[in-house]
């Protein structure tokens, strides 16, 4: 006979990936404890004990995003043979993901906490570091594309990927508005054939 107050055990991997999913739909505020609680099918003290604390769990949820639900975006980013092909191929694979019908729509790390309070600033500036942290990659792939010849020699390397990256951005938020699928990649089309302008 199990000991009374033994706690009930549980997949963690599914319980975070359930809590990815309410953050992602509701933000790190919008998300309550009895949201995340009732969505992992565990209770509150368990939760404090497997993840910390609800930011905690939250940075895990990133981190999780990052590794499945951007893996597409990432390995496009990777594989482009130029640096056009790949920023593109990023919009284009985003496209996709953002309106996958089994997800909340959009962007994750664009969208959980766009607005917070003094006591979820250190929220904010994790996702803003993440976002950063993609027009960094951006950057680097266009100063790639530079050194190999694919990009103009006096190309603004940083200017074209703030102007891709937020490209990027307000597709999410589009797609969280109800853009479709044809929409969205209809964006990153347009913003392939901007290319040689924004580049030049």
């Amino acid at each position: 006979m199990a000991g009374r107050g033994r706690p009930r055990t549980f997949d963690r991997a599914a319980a975070l990936r359930d809590a990815m999913t309410v953050f992602w739909e509701h933000g790190y505020d919008g998300a309550a404890m009895a949201d995340l609680t009732r969505a992992m099918g565990i209770n509150s003290p368990s939760l404090y004990a497997a993840f910390g604390s609800k930011e905690e769990l939250f940075r895990e949820a990133v981190a999780l995003y990052e590794q499945t639900e951007g893996a597409a975006a990432m390995a496009a980013l990777t594989a482009g043979p130029t640096a056009r092909a790949a920023i593109v191929g990023a919009l284009r694979a985003n496209a996709v993901a953002y309106t996958e019908p089994d997800n909340p729509r959009g962007c994750m790390i664009v969208l959980a906490a766009t607005t917070y309070t003094d006591r979820s600033q250190a929220v904010r500036d994790h996702l803003a570091e993440r976002r950063r942290g993609m027009e960094g990659l951006f950057r680097a792939r266009v100063e790639r594309g530079i050194a190999e010849g694919d990009v103009p020699a006096g190309a603004d390397a940083a200017g074209v990927a703030a102007f891709y990256n937020a490209v990027m951005q307000g597709m999410s938020v589009q797609a969280r508005d109800g853009a479709s699928r044809a929409t969205l990649v209809a964006v990153a089309e347009r913003a392939d054939a901007a290319w040689d302008v924004v580049t030049g």
